[in-house]
């Protein structure tokens, strides 16, 4: 088991860090187990009780404690090492579950399962990894917030506990600041984005934000409340000693109205005059950035449109429409099918690249049909040969749903460059449905690689790193990108919630 881990870790600094932890674990085990032993005679220790109605046994609890403690604590250093750490050095994957893995250091700390010592550890650990996360990866803001607000409030814990502070000023840390960094959380990353595309932006904000801050006293109040007296009758059924073995941080005995009144009061200023100004103020500086980066790329459009409307004003859009006509109609007289076929899509397409590509957003049932044309060209292009796959399920559209323009095809567009051989078998898929106002689109294809003299090669579209950008410019928390690339396969995985058109 240790020697698969061992190889998991990706550098020799890694190996001795994760050695010495392992063996500063093991040794101070060791020693807590020696020192209950002596001090408490566990082997004639048993200590009974009712909780509930139900009888209880805690015979050799203090030694079972400790144990527990150090295990729950070297599978906390486990989970960092081995899951957290490469899921924040993902460059593209979302690190969807590491939250859970912070909610159950918190829990452990919280209830006094993990002591002070190996507390401060493990948050100094979640802070480097934060410090040393993957800052290319856009998909993650929230999973890397969340590891650094938790290590803070561990830290936080960790030195109040050395300080003469009031026990009601132990109780304020631990449970208001958890409520205030999931109302944060909560806000930068669900209220916020909803509310700005508003009138009355920040009305509608501090509107939402006091209802759940009312809403999170509130429930920390009931829960205290509710726990008050199983907390009190679990505490005077266990003798003093071993109390002191569950952790340094287990106040919960001392829990009384005061506290609670203390804890609900001070959440719901805390959250008033803390969290809901400095989320909005966080939130608004990160978007003046996302708006320069908005900017640009559109200063880098407004060139390209400039030069689109230069080729406008060169060649008549009109003159050009009426010379393809005139192609697809002898096409047709001459028996040629497919070529009359071809002249129509290709001019269907032209029509959309001068008409709406200009557009900020179009009816989704147009993009179909640009990418329908797009297929059917490129069909023709390859129908000659045998070994060539390409199979369609594109789902048509006749509802409002709205879209950036050309946003599908550069998916398609790298699927035919790179997934298409005239000397190999290829193959590619193409998927796209719409559930309620949420866009899946899925594109699976075979990639080859192409011969010197390939006209295409070195040639290239939009490029996916372009589509990434507008992605996360034009649809920020609202799409999900899954790219998955093998020595001969190719897939993506896209799912956009879309606009209605008003």
């Amino acid at each position: 088991m240790f020697k698969q881990l061992n190889t998991k870790l990706k550098n020799d600094t890694a190996r001795l860090e994760f050695w010495i932890v392992t063996g500063f674990i093991a040794a101070v085990l060791i020693l807590s187990v020696i020192d209950t032993v002596r001090s408490l005679q566990i082997a004639t220790t048993t200590v009974t009780g009712t909780i509930n109605g139900v009888k209880t046994s805690y015979s050799n609890s203090p030694l079972i404690a400790v144990l527990f403690n150090h295990l729950i604590i070297f599978i906390s250093y486990l989970l960092l090492c081995f899951y957290v750490i490469p899921a924040f050095e993902n460059k593209t994957d979302r690190a969807s579950n590491t939250p859970f893995v912070f909610i159950f250091i918190a829990v452990c700390f919280a209830i006094g399962i993990i002591n002070l010592y190996f507390a401060a550890l493990l948050g100094i650990k979640m802070l480097l990894v934060f410090f040393n996360r993957n800052r290319q990866n856009k998909e993650n803001p929230f999973y890397h917030e969340t590891a650094l607000l938790t290590a803070s409030w561990m830290l936080i814990m960790v030195g109040l506990s050395y300080l003469a502070t009031p026990i009601w000023l132990k109780f304020l840390a631990l449970y208001d600041i958890p409520a205030a960094m999931i109302v944060y959380l909560y806000a930068m990353y669900r209220i916020l984005p909803r509310s700005s595309v508003k009138k009355l932006k920040f009305l509608s904000y501090f509107g939402r934000m006091l209802l759940l801050t009312l809403l999170s006293s509130l429930t920390i109040v009931a829960l205290c409340f509710c726990f008050k007296s199983q907390i009190e009758g679990y505490f005077n059924q266990i003798p003093p000693e071993v109390i002191n073995q569950l952790g340094d941080i287990s106040i919960l005995h001392n829990i009384d109205g005061n506290n609670i009144a203390v804890v609900g009061f001070g959440n719901f200023f805390i959250q008033l005059f803390i969290v809901i100004p400095v989320a909005w103020n966080i939130y608004k500086n990160r978007n003046g950035k996302k708006d320069e980066e908005i900017k640009a790329l559109k200063t880098e459009l407004g060139k390209s449109d400039a030069n689109l409307n230069f080729l406008k004003s060169q060649i008549n859009p009109h003159f050009l429409f009426n010379a393809l006509n005139t192609l697809y109609g002898t096409a047709l007289q001459e028996n040629a099918e497919r070529t009359g076929e071809g002249i129509q899509k290709l001019g269907d397409m032209m029509r959309f690249m001068l008409q709406e590509n200009t557009q900020d957003k179009i009816l989704l049932s147009r993009d179909i049909d640009y990418l329908k044309n797009y297929i059917l060209l490129q069909k023709l292009r390859t129908s000659t040969s045998s070994t060539i796959i390409i199979e369609t399920q594109i789902e048509d559209h006749a509802g409002e749903l709205m879209i950036a323009p050309m946003l599908l095809i550069p998916f398609v567009e790298n699927a035919f460059k790179h997934g298409i051989s005239l000397l190999n078998p290829s193959h590619i898929k193409i998927t796209l449905q719409t559930n309620g106002n949420t866009l899946y689109f899925d594109v699976h294809n075979s990639i080859h690689i192409r011969i010197e003299n390939d006209p295409e090669k070195g040639q290239s579209g939009i490029g996916l790193e372009n589509v990434k950008q507008r992605l996360v410019l034009l649809y920020p928390g609202r799409h999900d990108l899954i790219i998955r690339e093998s020595a001969k396969e190719f897939f993506i995985h896209l799912t956009l919630q879309l606009d209605i058109n008003n």
